[in-house]
C-alpha cells in the first residue's frame, strides 16, 4: 500500500542517515517519544487493574502477553499507515456532526472503559460475592479469566493503538521515527508493568484513584468521539495532581502507623515494667 503524501517510507539508508543529523529529526522523535510514553499510561493503568484481578501466579505473564500485544498493533497499524489516515475521513453525518470511523472506535473504547471502571467500583465497594469471571479467589475458572482479561485487553489495546498513531501522524512525517518511538514507549511500559501493578495491588486507596482515572479518560475518549477536543495537558495535570495528593495520604498514614507502632511498644515495655516482681 502506497503511503499517503507527507508520510514517506524510508527509500535508502541515505535518507535514514540524514534523519539521524538533522537536529529537527531528533527534537521531534524526543517530543513523540514523551507523548507516546504518556498516552500509554492509559493503556498500562488498564492492564495493571486487570491483570491484578487474576491470580498471582498468571498476572505478570498476562501484563507481558497484554503490552506486547500493543508493540504488535502499534507496529501493525504503522505498517498500514495510508489505512489508519483515512479513518479519519467522514462516514456518516449526524445532527450536522460528521463521524469517522476513528470517532466510532473511541466512543466504543471510551464506553467499554466507563462500564468497565463503574463495574470495578461497585465491586470494591459491595462486599458481596460477584459473579465476575476475573475474580481472583475462582481458582477453577483460571483459564476462563486469563482468557478474559487477554480478550478485554485487547479491546483497549486497538483503541488505544489508533489514538497512539494517530497522533504520531499529526507530529512527524517519518516514519522510521515513528517506529522508533513507539518502540521505546513500548519497552518503557515494559519496565513499568510490574512495578505499577504492584503498588496498585498493594494499596487499596490507589486502586479506586486509578479506576477515577479510567473513568476520566473514558468520557474523555467519547468526548472527542464527538468532536469535542479535550487538551491532554489538562487531563494529565489533573491525574498528576490527585496522584501527589494521594501520595501525601500515604505518607500521612505510614507516619501515623509507625506513631503508633512506637506508643504501643512504649505501653507494652511500661506494662511488662510494672508487672515485673521486684529485684528481678
Amino acid at each position: 500500500m502506497a503511503p499517503p503524501p507527507g508520510l514517506p517510507y524510508p527509500g535508502s539508508m541515505t535518507e535514514i542517515a540524514a534523519l539521524l543529523t538533522d537536529p529537527a529529526a531528533w527534537a521531534a522523535l524526543i517530543t513523540l517519544i514523551v507523548m507516546e510514553v504518556v498516552l500509554g499510561i492509559d493503556n498500562l493503568i488498564f492492564i495493571s487493574i486487570l491483570s491484578n484481578k487474576l491470580p498471582p501466579e498468571h498476572r505478570s505473564r498476562v501484563r507481558r502477553i497484554g503490552i506486547s500485544l500493543a508493540l504488535i498493533m502499534r507496529l501493525g497499524l504503522l505498517s498500514m499507515i495510508a489505512w489508519i489516515v483515512s479513518l479519519t475521513a467522514p462516514v456518516f453525518t449526524v445532527l450536522d456532526n460528521a463521524f469517522s470511523w476513528k470517532d466510532m472506535i473511541l466512543i466504543a473504547g471510551g464506553l467499554f472503559l466507563l462500564w468497565k471502571a463503574t463495574k470495578e467500583i461497585h465491586h470494591s465497594v459491595d462486599p458481596s460475592k460477584s459473579d465476575d469471571m476475573l475474580e481472583k479467589d475462582k481458582a477453577e475458572v483460571v483459564i476462563s479469566n486469563v482468557g478474559s482479561a487477554i480478550f478485554q485487553i485487547i479491546l483497549l489495546d486497538l483503541v488505544f493503538s489508533i489514538d497512539s498513531i494517530l497522533t504520531a501522524v499529526g507530529m512527524t512525517d517519518h516514519l522510521p521515527i515513528m517506529v522508533v518511538a513507539v518502540l521505546v514507549a513500548v519497552t518503557v511500559m515494559l519496565l513499568a508493568a510490574d512495578p505499577l501493578a504492584n503498588f496498585i495491588n498493594d494499596n487499596p486507596t490507589v486502586v479506586m484513584l486509578a479506576l477515577g482515572f479510567l473513568l476520566m479518560i473514558g468520557m474523555v475518549l467519547i468526548a472527542e468521539g464527538f468532536g469535542a477536543h479535550v487538551p491532554k495537558g489538562y487531563i494529565y495535570a489533573a491525574m498528576a495532581f490527585s496522584a501527589g495528593v494521594e501520595v501525601l495520604n500515604m505518607w500521612s498514614r505510614k507516619a501515623a502507623e509507625k506513631k503508633q507502632a512506637v506508643l504501643a511498644a512504649r505501653q507494652a515495655a511500661l506494662n511488662k515494667a510494672e508487672t515485673a516482681e521486684p529485684g528481678v
